[in-house]
């Protein structure tokens, strides 16, 4: 991430801080790198935003269907990382620690902006096996028609997301569009794998009712 998304968040940018000779992340965990973040390093912070800015704007993205929100949201987490620093202790998976505060900060924001319209735009991906749903991406080759009704599908399927409850919906995002397995997504949300299983077999089959004529 460039330098300006760390001055926005209000963390300094130095880069004298790092170790001579030693890149801020080079054979170390990401857990290891916040330790040093911890100690004063701030290019291992630039190093922990750089890798991860890109999955924090996907993941605030399908939280809260809004570019500007999305980034937003992004950019309070690294703070929110920064601000924490002196506390962390490297008792979990960087991520699972990562993706709580991301969570966290998503669902109060929805919470706060429940009545307001979201963006009508929405980027979807591969085919969801556990729920047959084939989320698709946009296709300039397809002709008007085809394109009206694409548009339509995609809107009913982020409808229908937006609408599963708060645990579910948070639990489809991470599975789907973040990759994440049941057992990250179970640390995440301070659950048992067996539990996040029943969450998304719930949250899938409630989509695949819902959305059975678009399917």
């Amino acid at each position: 991430m460039d330098r300006g998304f760390l001055s926005m968040a209000g963390v300094p940018s130095h880069s004298g801080s790092k170790v001579p000779g030693e890149p801020a992340g080079e054979g170390l965990s990401d857990a290891q790198v916040m330790l040093r973040v911890k100690g004063g390093d701030e290019s291992a912070f630039e190093y922990l935003v750089q890798k991860y800015r890109r999955p924090m704007l996907s993941f605030m993205y399908r939280m809260a269907h809004n570019t500007a929100v999305a980034e937003d949201l992004a950019q309070e987490v690294f703070l929110r990382v920064y601000r924490s620093r002196e506390t962390y202790e490297a008792s979990a998976k960087f991520t699972t620690w990562l993706y709580r505060i991301a969570s966290n900060l998503a669902v109060n924001h929805a919470r706060d902006t429940r009545h307001q319209r979201p963006e009508n735009t929405v980027s979807l991906d591969e085919p969801d096996q556990e729920s047959g749903l084939t989320m698709d991406v946009p296709d300039d080759s397809l002709t008007a028609e085809e394109s009206i009704v694409k548009r339509e599908r995609l809107a009913a399927i982020r409808q229908r997301v937006q609408a599963l409850p708060e645990r579910q919906r948070t639990a489809v995002i991470m599975h789907k569009y973040q990759q994440m397995d049941y057992r990250q997504i179970a640390e995440v949300l301070k659950l048992s794998e067996s539990a996040i299983k029943s969450l998304l077999f719930r949250a899938y089959e409630t989509l695949r009712v819902q959305l059975k004529e678009f399917v």
